[in-house]
C-alpha cells in the first residue's frame, strides 16, 4: 500500500488535530490564570461538547449545499476565527460560544478530510488505512498538547499559532484534483433502537461521556490546581490518552474472545479504584499523579470500543454504521454534561472531587452492567464482530466510525476467503 495518494490528506488532518490539541490544554491553562472558576472552564467544555454534537449533525448538510471544498475552507476559517477571537475577549461569557464554535468547525473539518481520505482508498487497504489515520491524529493531538511546554508562560502566542495550524489544514484539500467524496455520513439517534439493540451500550456510553468528558476537559485544571509545573499539566493531560491508546489493543483481543460485558466490568472497576486512589491520597507530587493519570487514562479511554463492539455485536450488519453513529451522538450528550457537573464540584468541594463525580458514573456503570450480566445471555462466539481500536473518542465523527466500518467489513472478507 502506498500512501502518497493520501499523504496530503493525512498531513492535513495532522496540522487540524494538531490545533485542537493546542487549545484543547491551552483554554483551561489560560483561564485558571485569568482566575475562571472550575465551572466556568467545565462549561467551556461543554461548548466543545455541543458544537461537536451539532457539527454531526449539520456537516453534511451544508457539504450536501456547497461542497467539500467549500465547506471545508468555511469551518477551517471559522475554526481560526474562533480561536484568535478567544485570545481578544478574556471572559468565559465570550469563551463558552466560541468554543462551541471550535468544535463545531473542527468536526465539520475532520469529516471532510475523512470522506476524502476513504474516497482515495481501495476497500482492500482501508483497515490499514484506519490504523494509521488513527496513529497519526494520536500523534498530532499530543503534539500540539506538549508543545505548550515551550510557551515559557506567553500563552497569547499559541492562540496564533493555533489559528495558523487550522488555517494550513485548509490546503492539501483545497489543492485537491480528486473528484468530490461521496456525501457525508449524516448522524441521527433513535434512542428506542438503540434501546432494543443493547440498553447497556446506551447507559455505559452515557456515562462514559460523562466521565471522559469531565476528566478530557479539566484533567489540566486538575494539575495546575494540586500544584504541578507546565511540563507535567502537559504530561498529565497527554499520557492517560496515549495509555487508553494503548491498552485499547490487549482489552480488545481479551473481549474478542470472552462476553465484552466482563472485560467492561473490569475496566471499569480498575477505573473506580484507582478514582479512590486519587480521592483518599491526595497526591501531589507529579511523579505518583502521573502514574495515577496514567492507569486512569488506559481504563477511561478503553472504554468506549469495547461499548461500541458490544452494541455491534447485537445490530444487524447494515445497521452497525447507524447504531455506531447514534452512540457517538449519546456520547456527546454525556461530555455535554460532565465538565458541568465535575466543574460545579471542583468549584465546591477541590479538585479531587473531579475523581469523585467520575467514581460516581462508573460505579452506576459497574452496577447496570452487573444487572444486564443477569438478565441477558452473552452473544454468541461465531457472531460476535472484530473489535476496531478507535483512537481518542474526542475527536472522532461519524464519518470516523464509517472508516472503521470499512475496516472491519475487510477484516471480516479476508477471513470469510481464507
Amino acid at each position: 500500500m502506498s500512501i502518497l495518494p493520501i499523504a496530503s490528506l493525512l498531513l492535513g488532518s495532522a496540522f487540524l488535530l494538531f490545533a485542537g490539541g493546542v487549545t484543547a490544554l491551552l483554554l483551561p491553562l489560560k483561564g485558571g490564570m485569568e482566575g475562571f472558576s472550575s465551572i466556568s472552564l467545565g462549561l467551556i467544555g461543554t461548548g466543545w461538547a455541543i458544537g461537536h454534537v451539532v457539527g454531526c449533525l449539520l456537516a453534511p448538510k451544508l457539504v450536501r449545499r456547497v461542497g467539500h471544498i467549500r465547506s471545508f475552507s468555511v469551518v477551517a476559517a471559522c475554526a481560526a476565527i474562533s480561536v484568535l477571537a478567544t485570545s481578544l475577549f478574556t471572559t468565559p461569557f465570550a469563551w463558552i460560544p466560541l468554543r462551541a464554535l471550535t468544535g463545531f468547525s473542527f468536526v465539520g473539518a475532520a469529516m471532510i478530510v475523512e470522506s476524502w481520505l476513504t474516497e482515495r482508498t481501495e476497500p482492500q487497504a482501508r483497515g490499514r488505512v484506519f490504523g494509521l489515520y488513527t496513529m497519526t491524529n494520536l500523534g498530532a493531538s499530543t503534539m500540539g498538547q506538549m508543545s505548550l511546554i515551550l510557551s515559557g508562560g506567553d500563552s497569547d502566542l499559541f492562540f496564533t499559532i493555533a489559528a495558523i495550524f487550522f488555517a494550513l489544514a485548509v490546503i492539501p484539500s483545497a489543492v485537491s484534483s480528486t473528484e468530490q467524496p461521496r456525501p457525508l455520513v449524516q448522524s441521527s439517534l433513535d434512542l428506542k433502537a438503540l434501546w432494543r439493540n443493547s440498553p447497556i451500550a446506551v447507559v455505559a456510553v452515557l456515562l462514559t461521556g460523562i466521565s471522559n468528558g469531565a476528566f478530557g476537559t479539566l484533567s489540566a485544571v486538575f494539575a495546575a490546581d494540586i500544584g504541578l509545573q507546565l511540563s507535567y499539566i502537559a504530561l498529565f493531560s497527554s499520557i492517560p490518552v496515549l495509555a487508553g491508546a494503548v491498552l485499547q489493543v490487549p482489552v480488545g483481543m481479551i473481549s474478542d474472545k470472552m462476553d465484552r460485558r466482563y472485560a467492561l466490568l473490569a475496566i471499569s472497576a480498575v477505573a473506580v479504584a484507582v478514582e479512590i486512589t486519587f480521592v483518599q491520597l491526595k497526591p501531589a507530587s507529579a511523579p505518583l499523579a502521573l502514574a495515577l493519570g496514567a492507569a486512569f487514562g488506559a481504563t477511561i479511554f478503553a472504554m468506549y470500543p469495547v461499548i461500541l463492539a458490544h452494541a455491534n455485536d447485537h445490530a444487524p450488519r447494515e445497521k452497525a454504521l447507524q447504531t455506531s453513529s447514534g452512540l457517538l451522538l449519546l456520547y456527546g450528550a454525556g461530555s455535554v454534561l460532565g465538565p458541568m457537573i465535575a466543574g460545579f464540584a471542583m468549584t465546591e468541594a477541590g479538585p479531587y472531587a473531579l475523581f469523585t463525580v467520575t467514581a460516581c458514573a462508573h460505579s452506576i456503570l459497574i452496577g447496570f452492567t452487573i444487572l444486564r450480566i443477569a438478565r441477558r445471555a452473552p452473544v454468541e462466539q461465531r457472531l460476535k464482530r472484530w473489535f476496531v481500536p478507535t483512537g481518542n473518542i474526542r475527536h472522532a465523527t461519524p464519518q470516523t466510525l464509517a472508516m472503521r466500518e470499512d475496516s472491519i467489513a475487510a477484516h471480516e472478507s479476508e477471513k470469510d476467503a481464507a
